[in-house]
Parts: structure tokens; C-alpha cells; sequence
């Protein structure tokens, strides 16, 4: 065991998996404090609809990195690293274990891995003449616009997506180099954490699926419609727009389609993030797995976890 790392708990898993349950209850086991790592979180305002956890659901346990950005200003996988980096250091220094809880899996793999991203800058001026021009010509345009000077980049950014978008164009003009190409230059260096990563799944897909349509039910009852039409009448969905639950509802709001139908196409899209956030994870080297489906009560899921997390080395760090 190496004592200069910094020992780290990582909770990762696919939405509707119960993360923040389960990283809620290890930070009161192990005096932890929580680490977001959700990229849709990071926004003010958008909570129902990206399950942002409440004040209750909290339960006192402090969080991190949820709730801090305003909507429409670009955030970058490099940005989180170093913000995450930073809160991890604040947290140890307090005498606690940080814990990393999300299911952007980018995110936590460069955390983890330690990938250190080439600093291409940022120009305020070029964002805001960008950001004028989406509102004048419309988000297509300038999705146009990336197509012709970074075609990698434009093939695997949605046109909505607008903050990613105008990064892409702003890196281009303040460097002359595509973002794609910055993105190749990343290496991996030394990892300074010694993480333990907990993978919540389930083996029977079906039981995942119905936990989904349960919480999407429930987001619906608890405003998700009326959030999610605040934001698209403010014009905020070149943001939330990547949040599953905002775009999915705008036929709803424009009078195209019923709202039960645009509520099981959230249920839908939902299901398929859930996939896309299974491969991904099974990817990641020495993640050890609880299956929720067989488990199927938060104490039974703990009690498990806390056998994996006892056989770790996080234990042998000054950890409660």
C-alpha cells in the first residue's frame, strides 16, 4: 500500500440504481463526504429531472460539485478532473473519505485514471460573439459551422447540445487546432488515489427497467412537467437539452404529442442511458460489482458493500 495515495470510494452504477441512497448511508458509516459525479447535476435550477438529491435525502452528509454552474456555461471533462481533484484534497484534509457517487462514467474514469487534458483556454469574448450568433442563425448553424473545421468533434456532438458546440469553435479559434486533436493529446499519469469502485447493477434488466418507470412516475408527480416547461420557455435547453426528461417533453409543450406519450418516451430514453452507462462501467479495471436485482434492500446492499470495502485497502488509511 502506497501511504502517500489518497484512499477513495467510488459508487458508480446506472441512473435509478440507488447511488445516492447508498453514498449517502457509507459517508454516515466511514465519515465521508459525497462527490458528485453527474454532468448534469453540476447545473442550477434543472433538480427533478436529473434526480438531483434533496436537502432530506442529504441527510446532513455534505455534497459536492451538485448545483453550482449556471445553465448554458461550458463544462468541460477536464474542468471536472480538476474541480473534483480539488474537493477530494479538501475533503482528506477535514480527516474524512471522499466519495465519488455518479454515473458519468468519462468523468470517473479520467478522475480515477488520472488523465491530464491539454489546456486549451478559454476566451470569453469568442463564447459570448458565439453564443449571439446561436441566437440569431439558430444552434444549426453553428453546429454547421464545427462540421467544417472539426468534423470529429461535430459527429459525436448532438446540435443541441450548444454549449459543446460553441467549446468546439472556441477552442479552434483560440488555438488553430481541432478540440478532437487536443482530446488525442491527453495522457494518463500516476494516479494519486488509492479507489476502492463499487459498481451497482442488475443481471436481470427487467428489474432494472421497472425501477426506472417507478422513478420517472414519481418525477412526474413531484413537477418534473413543470420544471422542465420553465426551462424550455426561459430557453434554456441548449443545456438541459442533454438532461433525459427536458427534450422529450417540448412535443408535449408545442401541442404535438399527449403527455403520457412523451413520458414513456423519457422511460424509453432512459433505459437505453441505463445500457450506455452499463458498458461503460464494465469497461473500467478493478470495479467490484453488487447486484441490486438479488439484493433488493438498501441494508442487504450496504452490508455487502461494507464487506468489499473491509478487504480494500481504503481501510488500512485513518478512515472511520
Amino acid at each position: 500500500m502506497d501511504e502517500n495515495k489518497i484512499p477513495l470510494l467510488v459508487i458508480a452504477g446506472p441512473t435509478a440504481s440507488g447511488k445516492t441512497a447508498l453514498a449517502v448511508e457509507l459517508a454516515k458509516l466511514y465519515d465521508g463526504e459525497v462527490i458528485s459525479a453527474d454532468s448534469m447535476q453540476i447545473y442550477k435550477g434543472l433538480n427533478i429531472a436529473t434526480a438531483k438529491p434533496t436537502v432530506e435525502e442529504m441527510q446532513g452528509v455534505p455534497h459536492h460539485l451538485i448545483d453550482f454552474l449556471d445553465a448554458g456555461e461550458p463544462f468541460s471533462v477536464a474542468d471536472y478532473v480538476s474541480l473534483a481533484s480539488q474537493k477530494i484534497r479538501e475533503v482528506r484534509s477535514r480527516g474524512h473519505l471522499p466519495i465519488i457517487c455518479g454515473g458519468t462514467g468519462l468523468y470517473i474514469s479520467s478522475l480515477v485514471d488520472n488523465i491530464i487534458f491539454d489546456d486549451t483556454g478559454s476566451d470569453p469574448a469568442i463564447r459570448a460573439r458565439l453564443e449571439k450568433q446561436a441566437k440569431e442563425e439558430g444552434a444549426h448553424a453553428l453546429w454547421l459551422k464545427l462540421c467544417e473545421v472539426d468534423p470529429e468533434t461535430a459527429a459525436k456532438v448532438h446540435e443541441n447540445n450548444l454549449p459543446r458546440v460553441i467549446r468546439g469553435l472556441e477552442v479552434f479559434e483560440l488555438t488553430g487546432t481541432k478540440l478532437s486533436e487536443h482530446k488525442l493529446n491527453s495522457r494518463r499519469e500516476p494516479s494519486p488515489y488509492n479507489a476502492c469502485i463499487i459498481g451497482l447493477t442488475a443481471e436481470n434488466r427487467q428489474y432494472l427497467y421497472d425501477r426506472i418507470e417507478r422513478r420517472v412516475r414519481i418525477m412526474a408527480e413531484n413537477g418534473m412537467v413543470e420544471e422542465c416547461r420553465e426551462v424550455w420557455q426561459k430557453g434554456g435547453l441548449a443545456t438541459a437539452g442533454q438532461a433525459i426528461g427536458y427534450k422529450e417533453l417540448v412535443p408535449y409543450f408545442e401541442g404535438r404529442a399527449g403527455l403520457e406519450e412523451c413520458l414513456d418516451k423519457i422511460i424509453v430514453e432512459t433505459r437505453h442511458y441505463a445500457k450506455r452507462q452499463l458498458t461503460w462501467f464494465r469497461r473500467v479495471d478493478n470495479i467490484s460489482w453488487v447486484r441490486i436485482d438479488i439484493f433488493d434492500d438498501l441494508k442487504k446492499i450496504i452490508e455487502n458493500v461494507q464487506k468489499i470495502v473491509a478487504k480494500s485497502e481504503i481501510m488500512c488509511y485513518n478512515i472511520k
